[in-house]
């Protein structure tokens, strides 16, 4: 049977608690160092001489008159300077990420885009990739180095009278209808010039190789920065019935809304379109990397460990009840017990907000749920930003929500003002670990002692 819970104001649950904190933290920073960019392209890709190998795919550096990169996405800098150390070759291109790099890399232009919305760099970097790969010859290596956030960072509206105005309603418009991330890619694709497989498209007939961190979930990869050289598996109709279903039309600036009022959207290009012809993918991290790499922690850790990503996209409230009564499941008969859920939960924000993310606004729900339970959860991005906070997730258990109270918090009034950080910062529970660099979806760590 499990122990009986105490006060969080004993010592020694108190202790226990500090300890378990430690430990789920201990485990999100195991998984964090196990997705580090550089590592993982020394285990994916092999450059010999001149000779680059992913997968069963080999080129030959010395046979291309040009190599070309272009790195978006929260991982941009990260991924370029990791490609830039394996291969011998004269590199040139274009970088589009959210933040300053530490330091250039010569022969690359540099964007600092937006996200999670779309800013001035943002549409500049997709005029500018667009321009770059534009009638390249078949000499052309053109690598893309993709991970998540590109679909804000890198941008070119599909249409010339859709203003930067108009793309960030827009996407605000979709990021805070609830839908989940498959959805709002699927609107996103048919609303850019760059998106959904049309950067492919506009390389060819260059040799193009896509080397993917992934933000999405396994089996979805054309899910990943909107698919920009991927065939879309989405449709110009999916995108209509989700306008329909999350009654978005009305959210949509007048340049987006006539597209779908008069169905005037263009079709993606797909598999077998010749923009593929010429086309190979490696995945070098996934949400499998952090997932594995908590459960390789936990277990050294003696917690009997299970793995669920059942709840993937699903709301909030659902995903933590089913993930909780999964969790005390797990711990009938054994000491201590963890469970880890990999992907992402969707949260529809209020008018009204405060600071927080989806990650911690799903802590701070279980941390009502398991008030005074030995229970710890850790819920946070692998990218280190949640939402609008300086945050990447936070830390709850059973001693959460009477320890916001002696700070005069509530928890039950942080919830309902999706204002989840302010709490978690004040009594020390937010993970922050500034931006990591790579991105490849969120983590939950839940333990039961």
């Amino acid at each position: 049977m499990p122990p009986e819970p105490q006060s969080p104001a004993d010592p020694a649950s108190a202790a226990l608690f500090r300890e378990m904190r430690d430990r789920v933290r201990d485990m999100f920073d195991h998984a964090l160092a196990e997705c580090a960019i550089a590592p993982a392209f020394r285990r994916k890709l092999q450059c010999q001489g001149s000779y680059l190998q992913s997968g069963d795919e080999v080129y030959d550096l010395g046979a291309f008159e040009r190599i070309l990169v272009v790195s978006i996405g929260k991982a941009g800098h990260s991924m370029a300077e990791a490609f830039a150390n394996i291969v011998d070759a004269e590199l040139a291109g274009i970088i589009a990420a959210p933040n300053a790099p530490p330091a250039e890399l010569l022969g690359f232009r540099y964007f600092n885009g937006g996200h999670p919305l779309p800013n001035e760099d943002s549409l500049r970097a997709g005029d500018a990739i667009l321009r770059l790969v534009h009638e390249q010859s078949p000499e052309t290596l053109a690598v893309f180095l993709i991970s998540g956030g590109a679909s804000a960072i890198a941008e070119k509206p599909i249409s010339a009278g859709i203003s930067l105005a108009d793309v960030v309603a827009t996407y605000q418009a979709l990021v805070l209808s609830g839908a989940p991330i498959a959805e709002i890619n699927a609107i996103r694709k048919h609303l850019s010039a760059l998106k959904g497989g049309r950067l492919a498209r506009a390389a060819v007939p260059a040799h193009q190789l896509s080397v993917l961190v992934s933000d999405v979930p396994e089996g979805s990869l054309d899910a990943l920065a909107s698919g920009p050289t991927m065939p879309d598996s989405t449709t110009v109709k999916e995108c209509y019935d989700i306008a329909q279903r999350y009654q978005l039309l009305d959210r949509f600036p007048p340049s987006v809304r006539s597209l779908f009022a008069g169905q005037q959207l263009q079709e993606t290009p797909k598999a077998g379109d010749f923009a593929f012809a010429r086309s190979h993918y490696a995945t070098v991290l996934s949400n499998a990397t952090a997932v594995n790499a908590a459960v390789e922690r936990a277990a050294l850790g003696g917690f009997a460990v299970e793995v669920d990503n059942r709840c993937d996209d699903w709301n909030y409230q659902p995903a933590a009840d089913y993930l909780l009564q999964r969790l005390r499941e797990l711990r009938r008969g054994v000491s201590r017990a963890c469970l880890i859920s990999g992907g992402e939960v969707t949260v529809k924000v209020g008018a009204a907000s405060g600071l927080g993310g989806r990650n911690q606004h799903f802590a701070l729900y279980c941390a009502e749920k398991i008030a005074g339970e030995n229970v710890t959860v850790l819920s946070a991005g692998t990218d280190g930003i949640d939402g609008n906070s300086s945050a990447a997730g936070a830390i709850a258990d059973g001693s959460t929500v009477e320890r916001a109270r002696q700070q005069g918090l509530a928890a039950a009034d942080s919830l309902a003002g999706f204002d989840s950080f302010s709490l978690f910062h004040a009594i020390g529970d937010a993970v922050m670990t500034g931006p990591t660099g790579t991105n490849v979806r969120d983590l939950r760590i839940m333990l039961a002692y």
